[in-house]
């Protein structure tokens, strides 16, 4: 049989990263002994009166067609929400709702991009963006947030690489897997490049309320940025709703009116119930998102203190990764990662998959209690000894 050859052009170079993560869950349906610390899953249970607003909007027959961008008291909700953290005046009509972050970058990508189009993305960079942003032919051009320079966004070198046939930067911050979050100077400056090369700018700011350390700051608030800016974001890691699959994407009304004609194609509107519980997640005050930030910051301290002495670790400032440096032992992070795992049971990600600027580095996700989250780096301590630095 002949298959289209669309799902291997957009494949991705980084998607083998996601193969002990896998291997790692059958083996826990085994009942063996694993410590999954390869996904960004967060294990709190999604808040209850998120929960309650579902269970009451089933109950209530909420189980059928709804408006292809989401209904507008979410959208107008969401819109509210960003001008409170950005300034300017944003509506309903800036915001269409999809199933996650991911289905909204593959929908922004279709709606701006076709076959010859560059788009330059600083890596590491979340691994699937490469192949979403393929799909509608795009060529995808890297550039490198090295250790060296603690993965920061260099916006020189994003400058230096763009060409007559750039369209768009994408940013990610809080960056996955690094942790990073970008500065005002740095966004200021990239903001810059955008203006004077007339590009767009897709911005990931999925981690924005996960930040420990400073504050979160959108790309949008630039001045002369809201008209090519798309900013990205979902309620998955904030709200513990990974498995809820609602995001959004706001940005100027005739994108999102261009990317709502694509909606009809790809998934004819979210399910109803689903979006009466992000309504009551993006509209309530109930703390859950600080208690979960309190909760990953004394986790991520917990990675650092115990791993101290035994791998170089880049501390981040948000979201809930940590990132180790395995390249004294003369491996990839890929190979580190499966021993690890085939040794002890502890499985990571290979932070190389995220782009060839994290070479030889792992991303540990601490989205497990403490009690696991010790046990891990004890046996990945335990692991460590065994190893000879080259």
């Amino acid at each position: 049989m002949k298959f289209a050859s669309l799902v291997d052009r957009i494949s991705g170079t980084g998607t083998d990263g996601w193969a002990v993560n896998f291997a790692a869950w059958e083996a826990q349906e085994r009942g063996e002994d694993v410590i999954v610390l390869s996904v960004g899953d967060p294990d709190f249970p999604t808040p209850r009166p998120i929960v309650d607003a579902a269970i009451a909007a089933l109950e209530a027959g909420d189980t059928h067609y709804t408006e292809i961008n989401g209904r507008r008291p979410l959208r107008q909700a969401i819109a509210d929400r960003f001008t409170e953290h950005t300034g300017g005046l944003w509506t309903a009509d800036n915001v269409m709702v999809m199933a996650g972050t991911q289905q909204s970058m593959f929908a922004t990508g279709l709606c701006l991009f076709e076959t010859g189009d560059e788009v330059v993305i600083p890596n590491p960079m979340y691994l699937t963006y490469e192949a979403t942003l393929r799909a509608g032919g795009a060529d995808i051009i890297t550039t490198e947030q090295t250790a060296e320079d603690g993965f920061r966004l260099d916006p020189a070198e994003l400058d230096a690489v763009c060409t007559d046939n750039t369209r768009a930067i994408v940013i990610t911050t809080p960056n996955n897997p690094t942790g990073t979050v970008a500065s005002v100077d740095e966004l200021e400056a990239v903001a810059e490049i955008a203006k004077e090369r007339d590009l767009w700018v897709l911005a990931d700011e999925v981690y924005g309320e996960l930040v420990f350390e400073g504050r979160h700051h959108s790309i949008a608030a630039v001045p002369g940025m809201a008209e090519r800016t798309v900013t990205l974001s979902s309620l998955s890691k904030s709200h513990a709703m990974t498995g809820w699959r609602i995001g959004w994407a706001i940005g100027p009304t005739e994108l999102i009116n261009h990317c709502a004609t694509l909606g009809m194609a790809l998934a004819y509107g979210l399910p109803g119930f689903v979006q009466e519980a992000a309504l009551e997640a993006v509209t309530s005050q109930h703390g859950a998102v600080e208690e979960m930030r309190t909760t990953y910051r004394r986790r991520r301290d917990l990675v650092h203190v115990e791993l101290e002495g035994v791998l170089p670790v880049l501390v981040p400032q948000a979201g809930m990764y940590v990132m180790a440096d395995v390249r004294a032992y003369g491996m990839s992070g890929l190979d580190f990662a499966w021993a690890l795992f085939r040794a002890t049971g502890v499985s990571v990600v290979d932070a190389g998959s995220f782009g060839p600027a994290a070479a030889g580095w792992i991303r540990i996700a601490f989205t497990l209690g403490e009690d696991e989250l010790r046990e891990a780096c004890r046996r990945i301590a335990a692991f460590v000894a065994t190893l000879e630095a080259t």
